[in-house]
């Protein structure tokens, strides 16, 4: 129920209006300033002002996975899960490896919402997009105690053979330096992507982790569908491709240069994962109040 204020000395025909545009938005808070304006026959001004006076704002969705049935309640056996081993160790996020791949192309990241250029008057802008000259590659990356483990440049078609090469040929020599208390304690967690659960991935993991490892066919599952759980999905690849693609790239070679140039500014800042991982302690408490639905829009 909106709260009208009321103004000494307004005409009843403007409260009149007053009236009329608060009623439009309580019966769909979506309409639009100028769908107001048109049915009332005022200005998109007047509109907006109203609006204003009343102290509304005009709130962006936000965006979330979808889930499917079954979801929620996978996701409150996690979180659950999760909130006990807290309770047990409340350092036990810092044992646990969190990984995750990501697509880089050369379109990158830009969006018009939040790009813009100050001017005088308007300079009419443009930025090029969809070249016809494409290139991508697949990047993987993972976080423990704080720490960026890699990034790795995987096949853009990862297989199970070729991912299982990476968890047994490149993975220990990028813990190599991870301290060893850390790496005796360490929990493995990748998602539920194809090539994480074949019968030689899901055999490899058992011997080397045993029971400390989540995921699809693991001793802990890992939720489908739940990038908002994963601090390289609700922090890491967002900042990371802001900062790869804060000039345009224009060949595959200087892509993978910006990644390996930008995973080395990140591991020289201190203080970004501590933050990520108080994150993560607040969306597991999130999610559970939430009866293991969305709750992105709470944060």
């Amino acid at each position: 129920m909106l709260v009208r204020s009321r103004s000494g000395g307004r005409s009843q025909q403007n409260s009149d209006l007053e009236e009329r545009i608060l009623s439009h938005i309580e019966e769909d808070p979506t309409m639009s300033t100028r769908q107001i304006a048109t049915m009332e026959g005022v200005s998109h001004t007047t509109v907006w002002r109203t609006l204003k006076d009343q102290q509304m704002h005009p709130y962006h969705y936000q965006r979330v996975q979808q889930l499917e049935e079954g979801d929620p309640e996978r996701r409150r056996n996690f979180c659950s899960w999760m909130l006990q081993k807290l309770r047990e160790n409340e350092n036990f996020i810092s044992q646990i490896l969190f990984t995750d791949e990501a697509g880089f192309d050369r379109s990158g990241v830009f969006n018009l919402h939040n790009e813009h250029v100050w001017a005088i008057e308007n300079p009419h802008a443009v930025v090029e997009r969809h070249s016809q000259r494409q290139f991508s590659c697949n990047v993987w990356a993972g976080i423990v105690n704080e720490t960026l483990i890699g990034p790795v440049i995987l096949p853009n078609r990862l297989t199970g053979q070729y991912y299982l090469d990476f968890l047994q040929n490149e993975l220990p020599e990028l813990l190599a330096d991870v301290p060893l208390s850390t790496r005796r304690d360490m929990w493995y967690m990748h998602d539920g992507a194809p090539p994480h659960s074949t019968t030689a991935v899901t055999n490899h993991l058992n011997s080397t982790f045993g029971e400390k490892w989540i995921g699809r066919r693991g001793p802990v599952p890992w939720p489908a569908r739940s990038p908002d759980l994963n601090p390289l999905d609700f922090f890491f690849w967002g900042h990371f491709k802001t900062l790869v693609y804060s000039t345009p790239v224009n060949t595959l070679e200087d892509l993978v240069l910006r990644i390996q140039f930008t995973a080395g500014i990140i591991k020289n800042v201190t203080g970004d994962f501590k933050k990520v991982n108080d994150n993560f302690r607040k969306r597991i408490q999130l999610c559970l109040e939430q009866d293991g639905g969305h709750f992105e829009h709470l944060l």
